[in-house]
């Protein structure tokens, strides 16, 4: 995800998906993404999965029929990375033609370089299962975007997504965060670790094994070569309350 790169590409669309083969490149212009894709069998509504982990899961985010094939919507969520002074607006997105996850762009100074993109195929945050979230690392000028500093993320930095309904506050707690290159992150368990075992599937949003609530942040690194940066940075958190 950035600059002139959005999640590691130029254009003005980026795909974020890894492939149940290949984490794919981030490249607007070549139309491949970084973050896992569902399956063979299609892109099922985005679904909520499990029960809570110490606490109430936002209510459903969008229409229950809206498809993985319709564009970004608005979802009333917020992410807050408070040890970074990030407060982003989340929007929710869906898979492109090319089955994979979108992650819109825009112009310099266009908002959407600060948006966080909810996964409508993952988990609702704070649910028995996994939520994906990723966003741009920087914009078309090369100023950082809203994950231009995840990488300062350290285990036990907070994580909070916020629901702008009701005011419900999902707190989870970094565990660890990973760097994968390309060709490292087409192992299954890479890519079930970070999207949660059913869309990579190809099926809804899974129970977790472990009963926690898990949240991936993820977005580019490393080196732009050949299209696209050659690194994807992975953000795991678990749900604290």
């Amino acid at each position: 995800m950035g600059s002139s790169r959005p999640l590691g590409s130029m254009g003005r669309r980026v795909a974020l998906m890894v492939s149940a083969a290949a984490l794919l490149a981030g490249s607007a212009s070549a139309r491949t993404g970084i973050v896992p894709a569902v399956g063979a069998r299609g892109a099922p509504p985005a679904a909520r999965a499990g029960a809570p982990v110490g606490g109430a899961v936002p209510s459903p985010l969008t229409d229950p029929s809206l498809g993985l094939r319709t564009g970004p919507v608005a979802v009333p969520l917020a992410l807050e990375l408070p040890s970074l002074g990030v407060n982003a607006s989340v929007s929710g997105v869906g898979l492109t033609a090319k089955n994979v996850m979108d992650a819109p762009t825009g112009p310099a100074g266009d908002p959407v370089w600060q948006q966080a993109f909810w996964y409508r195929g993952s988990a609702i945050p704070g649910a028995k299962s996994t939520a994906l979230i990723a966003g741009h690392v920087d914009g078309p000028r090369g100023a950082p975007a809203v994950f231009g500093r995840i990488d300062a993320l350290r285990p036990g930095d907070p994580i909070v997504v916020r629901d702008l309904r009701s005011g419900l506050r999902v707190r989870f707690a970094v565990t660890e965060s990973l760097t994968y290159p390309l060709d490292a992150a087409s192992d299954p368990e890479v890519l079930t670790r970070i999207y949660g075992a059913g869309p990579v599937a190809g099926t809804k949003p899974r129970r977790s094994v472990d009963g926690l609530a898990h949240l991936t942040l993820i977005t580019c690194a490393g080196t732009f070569r050949n299209g696209t940066h050659d690194h994807r940075l992975v953000v795991y958190a678990t749900r604290t309350a």
